[in-house]
């Protein structure tokens, strides 16, 4: 793939990544403040602006640098993150709730995203591309795709229980007293451990039906 073909696409991937990661760390600090911490909120996190939440590594080198690599046929996973939300938790009412639902907000935001951009396209299919210009039927096409693909994918994602991904931290709440130290254990070695996972097409096993079952529901009766 050319230089005239790869830009635009990565243009466009990377709009559809800040804005997913934005979407996710906002909603963890939203949610952090309505439970009574307003650490994120202090820091200017509660925003949809991607300065705020972008890391430098995380959110721009190494996406960009995979997407290049992915562009030229290279299989290698695409992979993002942005600047972890500050929370203390010692400032939460109803410990418990908020822990929960300060992890599942981020994956919320993404689901919700997600949700739109598939009404979009299922009402653009529906009415069989009519009223868009062609000019821009593709770009705008390819914007949406990424946006369901990309949300989807982050909310699967980070539901799975493994540090630091946000299921590990609902899975925190449910577990025994007897059963943290072995999750403080892989918490010392989350990384790893989810890099590992990635390479050996673990998550991408988990994903891909989800993303088949998505598309199946797009297409049916189109």
């Amino acid at each position: 793939m050319n230089p005239e073909e790869i830009i635009p696409k990565l243009v466009i991937y990377m709009v559809v990544l800040l804005l997913a990661i934005s979407a996710h760390e906002a909603a963890h600090a939203w949610m952090s403040y309505k439970f009574g911490d307003d650490t994120a909120r202090l820091l200017g996190r509660v925003t949809l602006n991607p300065v705020a939440h972008t890391d430098p590594i995380g959110t721009l080198l190494i996406p960009i640098v995979m997407f290049i690599f992915s562009s030229t046929g290279t299989n290698i996973p695409l992979i993002g993150w942005g600047k972890p939300t500050p929370v203390n938790p010692l400032r939460w009412r109803n410990k418990d709730l908020a822990n929960v639902m300060v992890s599942l907000a981020g994956i919320m935001a993404n689901i919700l995203i997600a949700s739109i951009a598939f009404i979009i396209m299922k009402v653009i299919l529906m009415n069989g591309g009519r009223g868009i210009p062609e000019s821009v039927a593709d770009p705008i096409w390819m914007l949406l795709g990424n946006m369901l693909i990309m949300n989807v994918s982050l909310a699967v994602f980070n539901l799975l229980p493994f540090p630091p991904l946000d299921g590990s931290k609902v899975l925190e709440t449910f577990l025994p007293a007897s059963a943290r130290p072995i999750l403080e254990i892989l918490e010392q070695h989350g990384y790893i451990i989810m890099m590992i996972l990635i390479y050996v097409g673990f998550t991408s096993a988990i994903i891909r039906p989800v993303m088949g079952f998505v598309f199946y529901l797009l297409y049916l009766g189109v």
